[in-house]
This record gives C-alpha cells, structure tokens and sequence, in this order.
C-alpha cells in the first residue's frame, strides 16, 4: 500500500522516466507566437530561470539545465524518491545550475522554500494538474503568482474534458478494485485493470459503448505499470475543462495563450469544413476551444499561458516567425509530407512540399524556406515542420555544444545496457536547440559511446553489448537496428552538435 504520508498520490513506486518536448523552452515561445503574443527565448548564458512542478526525476529539467548553463533551473516534487533520483543524476553529470526541491505544492507558496525559488522565465507542470487536490491546485496558482515574472510563460498538460468523459466510471472501477487488492500501487492497478477488462468481457455498458474506454483496455495491455500506476491509481484523478483551468490561473494574472502542439492552433487541420462553420460564429477564443475540444478526441491538452500578454499584430508576429530557425530531427528519407490529424490526411500543397525538403538540409531560417518556395505564411510551414516531430526550433542553430550537455548525455548513454531497457528512455541535450531531443535507449548508448571516444566502426563490439540478454535467433534483427540507428541517426546527432563531428 502507498506510505501515510502519500495523501492520496502514488508514491510507492517512481514515475516513468521521459522527455516532452512541449515543455521545452523554444517550443513554448513558439506557442506564444501561435496566439500572437511576444516572447522572448533567451540565451544559453543568460541569468534566465525555468521551473517545473512535479517534475518526476527530473528528465526535462535536467536537459534544460544542461543545455543552458547560463540558467538556473528548479525542479519540485512531491515524492523523494524522485527528487533523490533526479539529484543523484545532477550530481553525477556535474550540473551546478539545477536544484531539486521536495514539497508539497500545497503549501510550497507560504513555506520557508519558497524563498530560494527565483522568479521564473518558463514554468512547466507536465502530468500534475488534473491528478492532484484542489488543495494542492490552489497552492499551485499561488506559487505561480508569486513566481511567475512579468512576461513569463507557464506550460500545463491535463486530462481534458470531454474526452474523458466515457472513461470516468472505468477509471473509478480501476481505483475502488484496486486499493481493495493491497500491494503496491502497480499491483493494485493491474488488479484494477484486470476487473475492467473481464467487464468489458461480458459487454458491461459503460466499457463497450464508449470507443475511448474499449481503445484504452486495449492499449493498456503494453504500458509499463508504472505509468498505469500513476494515471489511475491517484485519489484525486480528475479531468478538467479547459475553461476551468483558464479562470484559475487567471488568479495568477495568467492568460491563455494557445497549444503547445502547432497543428492544434489550426482548426483547418483540426476540424471539418462544417464543424469550422459553427466554430466561427464566436471570436470568444475559450468558446472556439470549448467547440474545438466537443468534436477532437484530446484527452491531453498542452496549454500555455503569459502572465503579462504583448500581443502583436500578424504582421509582427510573421516576422518574428521568419527569423526562427528550424533544424531536421529526421532523416530526408523519412520526411513526411501527408500527416494523418483529425480533420483526416492533410497533404501539403507542392509548394510547401519543396519548403519541408530543403528544411531537411540543415539549419534554415523561416524566411529563407520561404523565399525558396515563394511561401508567405510561416505560421502554416512551421506547424507543419514541427508539429509533425519532423523539425525542432533551434535558437542556437551555430552554437557550440556546452560540456554540461555532453556531461549529461555520457551519463544517460551509461545507463543503457541493452537494446530492450526502455527504463531510460527520455532525451539527449543540445545546446543548439536550447533543449533536449527525444532519444530512446539505443541513441543514448550510441551517443554515449561517442562521447567517450568510440567511433562508429566499433559498431559489432556495441552490438555484442546490447545483446546480452536477447535470444540468439534476434541478434541479426539487433544488428539491423543497431545500422540503422547509425545511418540514418547519427547525421542528425552531428547535426545538433550532440556529437563531435
């Protein structure tokens, strides 16, 4: 059973390890500029501050410290075990700009703590607000009120309504059969879920109407437990509004600004022809959402917010748009110009087509992929580039590697030991893209190899290590794997000065 001190939350068993890209900095001015709206992305030595709350063991922010040394960054959570975790990786990797912080949100505002927390630039909450108390909710509007500077921005992610709304009763029956099995909270979650799943079995209404609660039975069967642990098995899992979560961080001065996820922003891609009709009766932007969110299956929202607006005009907002640069994170083989959204296969026009091309080449600047293909909006290249994980901003698209990321990402790469370990899943930092870049195990190995003065050619000798523990009839599929990764990875690697050349 969860510790007396847990209040509800799971604590007997750490959270996943990941990297959301969301969180990071680049993509959050983005976002601002999306709703029109000035930001500013400072430089990698600036004295500029970054926050996240509840932040597991810490994967994004320490990414973010490493790639700025300039920053001081400070990561919260509730549970020790994470904070203990993330600082032991902190130590380790030799970072002096990040501090780990154990509290409880609740009361952090008014505590004694609060006085080392500097105000911040960016805030981040990935995963913590519809899984938490009221209590707690409050104490969160508090901190950010009194910790959020003028002009800062401050990122959430929640389980959004009215897409869990078929699925409230079956995670209620996950949580009541769960806490009645004991055990630790992922046993207590596989107990859950084997209840539900022998409902849905026998055709129980409420597991076999709803599309969302037959999909999730489904898809569950794969996740690791420690993410079911945390998704269902907290007291205080609640779904939310978007416009609830916009009236209370306005008592933090804070106003919504758009999605962290670009293509989101276009209701084009977004929407049907006939659900845009009825859309655009209102300009009211929360009652746009509110009809957005009534016709799109988004069980998570990445919103953002500004305390402290500077809106702009299009025209401003466009050049703004056009100075940022944009770097490949695939292979020009890979590049994708039909992406599957809700509005069914948004295929780009020709023109657009040979934009995405030449963004594979390299750093480019948005107005040069424009002038290329006689384009003039680069809000539409950029939601394409990036919202389809094809391209990240790079706000340091020249800049050198800073010893901190190449620290931490040797540090990541030690912690792999075979190609099947996805416990150490997450990100490698780059300091030219201000932040980290999702990598799975394999590209933290190999990056950590690097880094330590291997080459490529060493690659049978990798593949050895790695297969350990796989049967010897998949060691050629290891093999392939392994080749792949180098070929069509390692160029991006070099590219963002995650590697030497």
């Amino acid at each position: 059973m969860n510790a007396s001190w847990s209040s509800g939350y799971v604590a007997d068993i750490a959270y996943i390890e990941g990297f959301y890209v969301q969180q990071s900095p680049a993509r959050l001015a983005l976002a601002c500029l999306f709703g029109n709206v000035a930001a500013d992305l400072p430089e990698q030595d600036d004295a500029a501050t970054y926050l996240e709350l509840g932040c597991g063991i810490g994967i994004g922010a320490l990414l973010t410290a490493a790639s700025n040394p300039g920053w001081q960054v400070t990561a919260v959570d509730y549970n020790p075990a994470h904070i203990a975790i993330g600082a032991g990786l902190a130590r380790t990797a030799r970072l002096d700009n990040i501090r780990f912080i154990e509290a409880d949100l609740a009361q952090l505002a008014t505590s004694a703590q609060a006085d080392i927390i500097p105000q911040a630039d960016f805030v981040s909450m990935h995963g913590l607000w519809s899984w938490v108390s009221k209590e707690v909710r409050a104490g969160i509007v508090e901190l950010l009120a009194s910790k959020t500077r003028p002009g800062g921005i401050v990122h959430v992610s929640y389980n959004a309504l009215p897409a869990w709304q078929g699925a409230l009763g079956m995670q209620r029956l996950i949580y009541e059969a769960g806490i009645r099995s004991g055990g630790r909270s992922d046993a207590q979650a596989q107990a859950g879920l084997g209840l539900a799943r022998d409902l849905k079995s026998v055709e129980s209404k409420y597991l076999t109407e709803s599309s969302l609660t037959r999909d999730l039975l489904d898809t569950t069967v794969a996740m690791s437990t420690e993410y079911l642990s945390h998704e269902y098995m907290s007291a205080h899992w609640a779904p939310v509004f978007h416009a609830d979560v916009v009236a209370a961080f306005a008592e933090a001065k804070l106003d919504w600004v758009s999605s962290a996820n670009p293509m989101e922003n276009f209701p084009e891609l977004m929407l049907t022809p006939e659900q845009r009709e009825v859309m655009n009766r209102y300009t009211d932007p929360l009652m746009r959402e509110l009809i957005k969110d009534m016709c799109l299956p988004r069980q998570l929202r990445h919103d953002v917010f500004v305390r402290g607006a500077r809106r702009l005009s299009n025209e401003a907002r466009d050049a703004a748009m056009r100075r940022l640069m944009v770097v490949p994170i695939v292979s020009p083989g890979e590049l994708q110009t039909k992406v599957r959204v809700p509005a069914g296969m948004a295929e780009v026009s020709d023109a657009l087509k040979d934009m995405m091309v030449a963004a594979m080449h390299g750093p480019t600047m948005i107005g040069e992929l424009l002038a290329l293909g006689g384009g003039k909006n680069p809000a539409e290249l950029l939601s394409m580039l990036v919202g389809s994980h094809q391209c990240q901003i790079a706000p340091h698209a020249d800049g050198k590697q800073p010893e901190s990321a190449n620290r931490l990402n040797r540090v990541f790469g030690s912690r792999v030991s075979s190609i099947v370990d996805a416990k150490t899943a997450g990100g490698l930092a780059s300091g030219r893209l201000g932040t980290g870049m999702t990598a799975p195990p394999l590209l933290q190995f190999i990056t950590g190899r690097l880094l330590s003065g291997e080459r490529e050619d060493k690659a049978d000798r990798w593949i050895e290590m790695l297969s350990a523990d796989v049967i010897p009839e998949k060691h050629d599929t290891v093999r392939n794997v392994v080749h792949t990764a180098i070929e069509q990875r390692l160029p991006i690697l070099r590219g963002l000065g995650i590697v030497p050349d």
